[in-house]
């Protein structure tokens, strides 16, 4: 099976963590709040990719148990500087955690996932899930799987290809797919999917 990270990818966030974080510094997710609005008060999130901590503090504040996780080391010391405790090292395809959760968070994180190892993650994910739990991702899309201009990889499923991954993830009670148009890190503007997916049961 092929690894389900792209080292060059990762090699990138390692290399750039600190001005990668300072590019946006206090700026969370815009679909977030609504997000957090679906989930019992309280509840536990992971949070996968967290980055800066950005997002985690945020949901922190908002009143959540938040288990925020980054697979590179520089990047999880960035996000505990910001949140001011422990932040866990974990690779997406070291999730073995079982019906955990209310919820897992992954914002512009998936997408840098090899595309043949996407539906493996999203497996791990929905069985990470409490019955019932939601599920919030974002990806760039539209055309081929490939590299940027910075050598990070990008999966960019499509609508139809995104659905299909999840559906074969696991039994989701509701699935809904927003598409949009925003720029990225490099300030460009790229089409994204987010995806809001609450766990059957």
């Amino acid at each position: 099976m092929a690894e389900a990270f792209d080292p060059k990818t990762l090699a990138f966030y390692a290399a750039e963590a600190s001005v990668y974080v300072k590019a946006r510094p206090e700026e969370c997710a815009c679909h977030l709040s609504a997000f957090l609005d679906l989930l019992p008060l309280g509840g536990s999130i992971l949070e996968l990719g967290c980055g800066g901590g950005i997002d985690a503090a945020y949901m922190i504040e908002r009143g959540f148990v938040v288990d925020p996780t980054d697979g590179v080391p520089a990047m999880t010391v960035e996000a505990e500087v910001r949140l001011g405790r422990p932040v866990r090292l974990m690779r997406f395809d070291e999730l073995e955690a079982h019906a955990a959760y209310d919820a897992v968070v992954a914002n512009a994180s998936l997408l840098h996932v090899p595309r043949e190892c996407l539906p493996d993650i999203l497996t791990r994910i929905w069985r990470a899930l409490k019955p019932a739990g939601w599920h919030l991702a974002s990806y760039k899309t539209g055309g081929d799987e490939g590299y940027d201009e910075l050598g990070r990889y990008y999966n960019r499923p499509s609508a139809a290809l995104a659905e299909a991954f999840y559906r074969g993830a696991g039994d989701w009670a509701v699935y809904d797919v927003e598409e949009s148009f925003e720029p990225g890190y490099v300030g460009k503007p790229s089409a994204w999917l987010k995806i809001n997916a609450r766990k059957a049961g």
